[in-house]
C-alpha cells in the first residue's frame, strides 16, 4: 500500500469516527470534542489527519472551532455582543419571540429555496440531537445550533445579521434560565415534530410551507414562554 492510499484510508477512519462521536451525542453540555491530542489518542492516528478530518466536518456544517476554546459540535454562536448588550436590558422575552417571528420564518422560506440535499442531512442530524438530549443545556445546544443552521444556509446577509442580534440576545444566561422553566417533557416532544414539519418542508423546497411551520413553532414557544413566566411571576 502506498503512503497515499494509506494517509487516505486514515483520513477516511478519522473521519468516520469523529462524524460517530457527533451523531451519537456522546459529548458534554457544551458539545466540545476531545482534544486534537486525545482524538489522536482515540482514533490511533497522526494529528495531521485528525486536523483534515475536523476541517471536512467543519465544512459540513457539523463543528465549528474557537481558537484557544476547542472545537464544537453544532453551529456557532455568533459575535454581536457589543450592540446586544446594549439593547438586552430593553427587551424582554416576549419583545424577543416577537422579533424571531419577525425573521425566522422568512429565513426558513428561503432556506427551503436555497438548500441542498447535504443541508437537509445537517439539520436532520442536529433535529435528532435535540430530541436526543438529556439536560435544558444540551437541548438549547442542539435546537440553537438548528436555528442558526437555517439562518446560515438562507443566505440573505441582513436578515442573517438580524438573526444574529437576536440570537446574541437569547443565549444570554438570564434568557436561558427563562427558557428552561418553559421547557418539559411534552413540550420537548411537540417542538421535535415541529423541527421535523420545518426540515421536511425544507427538503420538499416547498418556501410557503417551511415559513408557515416555522411560524407555527415560534408561536408555540411563545405560547409556553407567556405561560410560563405568567406562572412564576
Amino acid at each position: 500500500m502506498t503512503f497515499e492510499n494509506d494517509f487516505s484510508n486514515n483520513t477516511t477512519r478519522a473521519l468516520s469516527q469523529i462524524r460517530r462521536l457527533v451523531d451519537e451525542g456522546d459529548l458534554p453540555s457544551d458539545g466540545r470534542l476531545p482534544t486534537e491530542r486525545e482524538l489522536c489518542e482515540q482514533i490511533g492516528c497522526g494529528r495531521r489527519t485528525v486536523r483534515q478530518a475536523l476541517e471536512v466536518l467543519e465544512a459540513e456544517g457539523l463543528l465549528w472551532r474557537r481558537r484557544g476554546k476547542g472545537t464544537f459540535a453544532g453551529q456557532p454562536p455568533q459575535a454581536n455582543t457589543g450592540l446586544a448588550a446594549e439593547i438586552a436590558d430593553e427587551v424582554d422575552a416576549l419583545g424577543v419571540m416577537e422579533a424571531r417571528m419577525g425573521i425566522e420564518p422568512q429565513l426558513a422560506a428561503l432556506c427551503a429555496r436555497r438548500a441542498s440535499g447535504e443541508d437537509v442531512d445537517r439539520l436532520r442530524v442536529l433535529a435528532e440531537r435535540t430530541k436526543a438530549s438529556t439536560d435544558s443545556d444540551s437541548s438549547e445546544l442542539w435546537d440553537g445550533a438548528i436555528h442558526r443552521l437555517i439562518a446560515r444556509i438562507a443566505g440573505n446577509a441582513l436578515l442573517q445579521a438580524a438573526f444574529d442580534l437576536i440570537d446574541t440576545i437569547r443565549t444570554a444566561e438570564d434568557w436561558q434560565h427563562k427558557r428552561h422553566m418553559a421547557r418539559s417533557a411534552e413540550t420537548n416532544s411537540i417542538y421535535h415534530e415541529q423541527h421535523q414539519q420545518i426540515i421536511d418542508a425544507i427538503d420538499a423546497r416547498n418556501a410557503d410551507a417551511a415559513r408557515a411551520a416555522m411560524t407555527e413553532h415560534l408561536q408555540a414557544l411563545t405560547d409556553n414562554l407567556r405561560r410560563s413566566l405568567a406562572e412564576n411571576l
